[in-house]
Protein backbone atom coordinates (compact mmCIF):
# COMPACT_ATOMS: atom_id res chain seq x y z
CA UNK A 1 0.00 0.00 0.00
CA UNK A 2 1.83 3.71 -1.04
CA UNK A 3 1.88 6.48 1.31
CA UNK A 4 1.26 9.21 -0.61
CA UNK A 5 1.85 12.63 1.59
CA UNK A 6 2.00 16.60 0.00
CA UNK A 7 2.70 19.11 2.60
CA UNK A 8 -0.52 21.63 1.62
CA UNK A 9 -0.64 25.17 1.75
CA UNK A 10 -4.00 26.93 0.68
CA UNK A 11 -2.02 27.15 -2.99
CA UNK A 12 -1.29 23.66 -3.53
CA UNK A 13 -4.65 23.11 -2.96
CA UNK A 14 -5.83 25.22 -4.85
CA UNK A 15 -3.12 23.76 -7.88
CA UNK A 16 -4.27 20.18 -6.72
CA UNK A 17 -8.05 21.19 -7.21
CA UNK A 18 -7.81 22.01 -10.71
CA UNK A 19 -8.30 18.99 -13.44
CA UNK A 20 -5.23 18.12 -15.28
CA UNK A 21 -4.65 19.98 -18.46
CA UNK A 22 -5.70 17.51 -21.76
CA UNK A 23 -2.92 18.24 -23.80
CA UNK A 24 -0.49 17.76 -21.01
CA UNK A 25 -2.34 14.46 -20.66
CA UNK A 26 -1.91 13.72 -23.93
CA UNK A 27 1.68 14.08 -23.67
CA UNK A 28 2.48 12.28 -20.38
CA UNK A 29 0.33 8.96 -21.81
CA UNK A 30 3.46 8.82 -24.58
CA UNK A 31 5.97 8.42 -21.27
CA UNK A 32 6.58 4.81 -21.46
CA UNK A 33 7.40 5.03 -17.57
CA UNK A 34 4.05 6.57 -17.18
CA UNK A 35 2.39 3.73 -19.13
CA UNK A 36 4.05 0.86 -16.80
CA UNK A 37 2.78 2.91 -13.14
CA UNK A 38 -0.50 1.43 -11.63
CA UNK A 39 -3.87 3.83 -12.07
CA UNK A 40 -3.06 4.81 -8.20
CA UNK A 41 0.71 5.70 -9.31
CA UNK A 42 -0.33 7.56 -12.17
CA UNK A 43 -3.18 9.52 -10.60
CA UNK A 44 -0.36 10.57 -7.83
CA UNK A 45 2.07 11.56 -9.97
CA UNK A 46 -0.38 13.93 -12.18
CA UNK A 47 -0.98 15.58 -8.69
CA UNK A 48 2.95 15.72 -8.48
CA UNK A 49 3.20 17.30 -11.79
CA UNK A 50 0.66 20.16 -11.18
CA UNK A 51 2.46 21.62 -8.22
CA UNK A 52 6.30 20.88 -9.35
CA UNK A 53 5.30 22.98 -12.38
CA UNK A 54 3.52 25.33 -10.47
CA UNK A 55 6.20 25.92 -7.97
CA UNK A 56 9.38 25.00 -10.20
CA UNK A 57 10.63 27.67 -12.89
CA UNK A 58 12.14 25.85 -15.68
CA UNK A 59 14.41 27.84 -17.91
CA UNK A 60 15.72 27.89 -21.52
CA UNK A 61 19.36 28.75 -21.46
CA UNK A 62 21.40 28.90 -24.86
CA UNK A 63 18.61 30.25 -27.06
CA UNK A 64 16.39 26.52 -26.25
CA UNK A 65 12.42 27.96 -26.11
CA UNK A 66 11.10 25.77 -23.15
CA UNK A 67 7.31 24.52 -23.95
CA UNK A 68 4.93 22.22 -22.76
CA UNK A 69 6.77 18.88 -23.96
CA UNK A 70 9.94 19.89 -22.33
CA UNK A 71 7.69 20.88 -18.83
CA UNK A 72 5.90 17.69 -19.07
CA UNK A 73 8.82 16.01 -19.75
CA UNK A 74 11.26 17.16 -17.29
CA UNK A 75 8.36 17.19 -14.77
CA UNK A 76 6.91 13.45 -15.23
CA UNK A 77 10.52 11.87 -14.31
CA UNK A 78 11.41 13.63 -11.41
CA UNK A 79 8.45 13.48 -9.92
CA UNK A 80 8.40 9.44 -10.37
CA UNK A 81 11.23 9.49 -8.00
CA UNK A 82 8.86 10.82 -5.21
CA UNK A 83 5.45 8.21 -5.93
CA UNK A 84 4.78 7.01 -2.81
CA UNK A 85 7.13 9.31 -0.27
CA UNK A 86 6.43 11.91 1.85
CA UNK A 87 7.78 14.86 0.24
CA UNK A 88 7.83 18.56 -0.02
CA UNK A 89 8.90 18.37 -3.90
CA UNK A 90 12.40 18.89 -3.53
CA UNK A 91 12.15 21.71 -1.72
CA UNK A 92 15.81 22.86 -2.46
CA UNK A 93 15.29 23.23 -6.15
CA UNK A 94 13.32 26.04 -7.15
CA UNK A 95 15.09 26.45 -11.22
CA UNK A 96 15.99 23.77 -13.56
CA UNK A 97 18.17 25.24 -16.57
CA UNK A 98 17.68 23.42 -20.24
CA UNK A 99 20.35 23.88 -22.43
CA UNK A 100 19.10 22.31 -25.76
CA UNK A 101 22.46 20.08 -25.73
CA UNK A 102 25.01 19.09 -24.13
CA UNK A 103 27.24 22.34 -22.82
CA UNK A 104 30.62 23.60 -21.28
CA UNK A 105 30.63 24.08 -17.49
CA UNK A 106 33.66 25.73 -16.14
CA UNK A 107 35.25 24.30 -12.26
CA UNK A 108 38.36 24.07 -10.67
CA UNK A 109 40.61 21.17 -10.00
CA UNK A 110 43.94 20.29 -7.79
CA UNK A 111 47.00 20.72 -10.20
CA UNK A 112 50.34 19.40 -8.92
CA UNK A 113 51.84 21.15 -5.85
CA UNK A 114 48.55 22.07 -4.60
CA UNK A 115 47.64 24.57 -7.12
CA UNK A 116 43.73 25.41 -8.11
CA UNK A 117 43.55 25.19 -12.22
CA UNK A 118 40.64 26.19 -14.17
CA UNK A 119 39.10 22.88 -15.62
CA UNK A 120 36.29 22.87 -18.63
CA UNK A 121 33.94 19.63 -18.93
CA UNK A 122 31.06 18.88 -21.47
CA UNK A 123 28.09 17.94 -19.27
CA UNK A 124 24.27 16.60 -19.71
CA UNK A 125 23.04 17.73 -16.50
CA UNK A 126 24.24 18.60 -12.71
CA UNK A 127 22.72 19.27 -9.92
CA UNK A 128 24.46 22.15 -7.65
CA UNK A 129 24.45 22.82 -3.71
CA UNK A 130 23.47 26.33 -2.61
CA UNK A 131 25.86 29.09 -3.96
CA UNK A 132 24.94 30.86 -0.66
CA UNK A 133 24.31 27.95 2.27
CA UNK A 134 26.21 24.92 1.27
CA UNK A 135 24.18 22.35 3.02
CA UNK A 136 21.35 22.99 0.88
CA UNK A 137 20.31 22.34 -2.97
CA UNK A 138 20.13 24.07 -5.60
CA UNK A 139 19.50 24.46 -9.31
CA UNK A 140 19.26 21.30 -11.86
CA UNK A 141 21.20 21.87 -14.74
CA UNK A 142 19.37 19.31 -17.87
CA UNK A 143 20.54 18.97 -21.78
CA UNK A 144 17.23 18.42 -23.16
CA UNK A 145 19.02 16.45 -25.94
CA UNK A 146 19.95 14.21 -23.16
CA UNK A 147 16.52 14.36 -21.23
CA UNK A 148 14.42 13.16 -24.82
CA UNK A 149 17.03 10.49 -25.17
CA UNK A 150 16.21 9.38 -21.47
CA UNK A 151 12.67 9.31 -22.04
CA UNK A 152 12.64 7.37 -25.26
CA UNK A 153 15.19 4.44 -24.15
CA UNK A 154 13.87 3.48 -21.02
CA UNK A 155 15.84 0.37 -20.42
CA UNK A 156 19.05 1.49 -20.82
CA UNK A 157 20.10 2.05 -17.07
CA UNK A 158 20.74 5.57 -18.09
CA UNK A 159 18.51 8.44 -17.28
CA UNK A 160 19.44 12.20 -16.60
CA UNK A 161 16.43 13.25 -14.65
CA UNK A 162 16.61 10.34 -12.44
CA UNK A 163 20.28 10.80 -11.85
CA UNK A 164 20.49 14.67 -11.16
CA UNK A 165 17.15 14.12 -9.17
CA UNK A 166 18.60 12.01 -7.04
CA UNK A 167 21.00 14.43 -6.15
CA UNK A 168 18.42 16.54 -4.87
CA UNK A 169 17.34 13.95 -2.55
CA UNK A 170 20.55 13.05 -1.24
CA UNK A 171 21.12 17.32 -0.38
CA UNK A 172 18.20 17.05 1.68
CA UNK A 173 19.53 15.59 4.28
CA UNK A 174 21.79 18.33 4.19
CA UNK A 175 24.72 17.33 1.97
CA UNK A 176 25.08 15.53 -1.11
CA UNK A 177 27.32 12.37 0.11
CA UNK A 178 25.07 9.47 -0.90
CA UNK A 179 23.31 9.20 2.59
CA UNK A 180 19.83 10.69 1.92
CA UNK A 181 17.71 11.22 4.59
CA UNK A 182 15.69 8.08 6.01
CA UNK A 183 12.61 7.15 7.02
CA UNK A 184 13.39 5.71 10.47
CA UNK A 185 16.64 5.78 12.45
CA UNK A 186 16.89 2.14 12.13
CA UNK A 187 17.32 2.12 8.43
CA UNK A 188 20.51 4.05 8.41
CA UNK A 189 22.92 0.72 9.49
CA UNK A 190 21.67 -1.22 6.80
CA UNK A 191 21.66 1.26 4.28
CA UNK A 192 25.68 2.00 5.33
CA UNK A 193 26.74 -1.40 5.23
CA UNK A 194 24.70 -2.38 2.07
CA UNK A 195 25.59 0.51 -0.33
CA UNK A 196 28.92 1.11 1.27
CA UNK A 197 29.84 -2.64 0.72
CA UNK A 198 28.04 -2.77 -3.26
CA UNK A 199 30.49 0.88 -4.08
CA UNK A 200 33.90 -0.75 -2.62
CA UNK A 201 32.74 -3.90 -4.70
CA UNK A 202 32.33 -1.78 -7.89
CA UNK A 203 35.37 -0.09 -7.26
CA UNK A 204 37.54 -2.72 -7.25
CA UNK A 205 35.82 -4.41 -9.94
CA UNK A 206 36.90 -1.86 -11.81
CA UNK A 207 40.33 -1.68 -11.13
CA UNK A 208 40.66 -5.62 -11.56
CA UNK A 209 39.33 -4.64 -15.53
CA UNK A 210 36.10 -6.25 -14.84
CA UNK A 211 32.85 -5.17 -16.49
CA UNK A 212 30.09 -4.21 -14.07
CA UNK A 213 26.31 -3.65 -14.07
CA UNK A 214 26.42 -0.79 -12.18
CA UNK A 215 27.77 2.40 -14.55
CA UNK A 216 31.66 2.69 -13.05
CA UNK A 217 30.74 6.06 -12.89
CA UNK A 218 28.85 4.99 -9.82
CA UNK A 219 32.61 4.72 -8.30
CA UNK A 220 33.45 8.36 -8.43
CA UNK A 221 31.89 8.95 -4.88
CA UNK A 222 29.08 8.21 -2.67
CA UNK A 223 27.38 10.54 -4.02
CA UNK A 224 27.36 9.20 -7.56
CA UNK A 225 27.01 5.59 -6.33
CA UNK A 226 23.45 6.72 -5.23
CA UNK A 227 22.64 8.81 -8.08
CA UNK A 228 23.89 6.21 -10.56
CA UNK A 229 22.01 3.47 -8.73
CA UNK A 230 18.40 5.09 -8.94
CA UNK A 231 19.08 5.29 -12.71
CA UNK A 232 19.47 1.23 -12.66
CA UNK A 233 16.66 0.79 -9.50
CA UNK A 234 13.99 2.81 -11.98
CA UNK A 235 15.30 1.58 -15.60
CA UNK A 236 16.44 -2.14 -14.88
CA UNK A 237 15.13 -2.86 -11.90
CA UNK A 238 14.07 -6.49 -12.79
CA UNK A 239 17.84 -6.99 -12.89
CA UNK A 240 18.79 -4.82 -10.33
CA UNK A 241 16.80 -7.21 -7.91
CA UNK A 242 18.05 -10.32 -9.68
CA UNK A 243 22.18 -9.29 -9.67
CA UNK A 244 22.23 -7.48 -6.38
CA UNK A 245 19.25 -7.66 -4.53
CA UNK A 246 20.11 -5.89 -1.10
CA UNK A 247 20.77 -3.40 -2.80
CA UNK A 248 17.55 -3.29 -4.79
CA UNK A 249 15.94 -3.60 -1.28
CA UNK A 250 17.52 -0.56 0.41
CA UNK A 251 16.10 1.66 -2.70
CA UNK A 252 13.08 -0.19 -3.01
CA UNK A 253 12.53 0.78 0.85
CA UNK A 254 13.70 4.27 0.74
CA UNK A 255 11.61 5.55 -2.79
CA UNK A 256 8.89 2.68 -1.22
CA UNK A 257 8.38 0.98 -4.97
CA UNK A 258 9.00 -1.88 -6.91
CA UNK A 259 9.85 -1.10 -10.20
CA UNK A 260 10.90 -4.86 -11.14
CA UNK A 261 7.26 -5.47 -11.05
CA UNK A 262 6.64 -2.99 -14.02
CA UNK A 263 6.34 -3.67 -17.54
CA UNK A 264 8.39 -1.22 -19.59
CA UNK A 265 9.13 -0.73 -23.54
CA UNK A 266 10.98 1.23 -25.53
CA UNK A 267 8.71 4.98 -26.81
Amino acid sequence: MFKFLIPTSWRRKRILSQPFPEHWEVMLAQQALYIALSSQEQAQLKDLIKIFLDEKSIEGCAGLEITDEIRITIAAHACVLLLGRETDIYPNCATILVYPDAYIAKGTAMGPGGVLIETTQVRSGESWQGAFAPQSGGPVVLSWRAVKRSAHCPLDGSNVVFHEFAHQLDSEAGGMDGAPRLERQGQYLPWARVLGSEYQSLAESIRKGQPTFINPYGATNPAEFFAVCTELFFERGREMKARHPELYQQLADFYKQDPASRVLCDS
